[in-house]
Formats: C-alpha cells, sequence, structure tokens
C-alpha cells in the first residue's frame, strides 16, 4: 500500500500539472485585455482631441456614469452626449490623457485603467489655462467583444495655472 505522503505527492503534482496552463492562458488573455483596454483609451482621447462628439461618446457603455470634479454624476449616454457637447463649446476646451496602466478581472469581462490628463480652457481674463489630473475609468467588455467605459471619474492634480 502507497504511503500518505506518496499519494499526496502524486494528487498535487497532477493539480499543478491541470492549473499551470490554464493560468497560463490566463495571464496571456489578461496581457491582451490589458493592452486592447489601453489601446481604447489611447483611440478614446484621439477622438477627443478631434473634438469628433460621436467618437468619443461611443467609448461609453449605454449605462456609464461620469463624475466629474466639482459637478453631479452624469448618468447615461444621452446625458454624457450633452455634456460632451458643452464641453467642446467653452472656448478654449481641449483634454487628452493616456492611460498609465490597466488592472483586468479574474473573469476577464471588467478592468479599471489609471490615467493622467490634462484640460485646458480660456480663464476668464481671456487666458489659457491648463489643468493636469488624474483619472480612473472602469471598462467592462460587451457581448460584442468591445471594451466600453462604465465609469469615469477624476480629479485635478493641483490648482489650474494660467
Amino acid at each position: 500500500m502507497p504511503s500518505l505522503r506518496i499519494v499526496l505527492g502524486i494528487a498535487f503534482a497532477t493539480l499543478v500539472a491541470a492549473l499551470v496552463p490554464a493560468s497560463a492562458g490566463a495571464s496571456d488573455t489578461s496581457a491582451a485585455a490589458k493592452s486592447e483596454v489601453m489601446r481604447r483609451s489611447a483611440e478614446w482621447s484621439a477622438a477627443a482631441q478631434a473634438r469628433d462628439v460621436e467618437k468619443v461618446v461611443a467609448f461609453w457603455a449605454d449605462d456609464a456614469v461620469v463624475l466629474p470634479p466639482g459637478g453631479p454624476a452624469i448618468s447615461g449616454k444621452a446625458a454624457i452626449r450633452d455634456y460632451v457637447v458643452k464641453s467642446f463649446h467653452t472656448p478654449g476646451f481641449g483634454i487628452s490623457w493616456k492611460a498609465e496602466s490597466a488592472v483586468v478581472s479574474g473573469s476577464g469581462d471588467l478592468a479599471w485603467a489609471r490615467e493622467s490628463n490634462r484640460v485646458t480652457f480660456t480663464g476668464p481674463d481671456g487666458k489659457p489655462i491648463a489643468v493636469d489630473g488624474k483619472a480612473i475609468t472602469v471598462w467592462r467588455k460587451g457581448k460584442d467583444g468591445i471594451w466600453r467605459c462604465v465609469a469615469d471619474i477624476w480629479n485635478d492634480d493641483a490648482a489650474p495655472r494660467p
């Protein structure tokens, strides 16, 4: 009769052998998903810099919520679209951002990205103002396989500078 130590050793080796391919595949998927979220964020920023309202709004999910600094929550695509249009009509308005990192859930259908951003606008004195900030965006992979932002929150690094 085999000893308990041998039986446990075989069981452990079998378990490790079964899990290694699965975890290797999961990390590959996670790396691909991270890359995709960061790519989508870069495309989104480019659309915002081009001031393309429809492209910008398309990056949000229908049930998305935007939490701008100093303002109320903006829920749903129609309200978000209005917010984008108003922002683009602000004198001197510009926005750009860069995803610094992304983390994907174990299930592979949710992710969050940490981003740095810059918003510009014309101040009351007519001089340009630039505000650097940071953001967290939460992304959900849709049934169509496309990552869309479901939550978007940001704040300023410091007081605006002229």
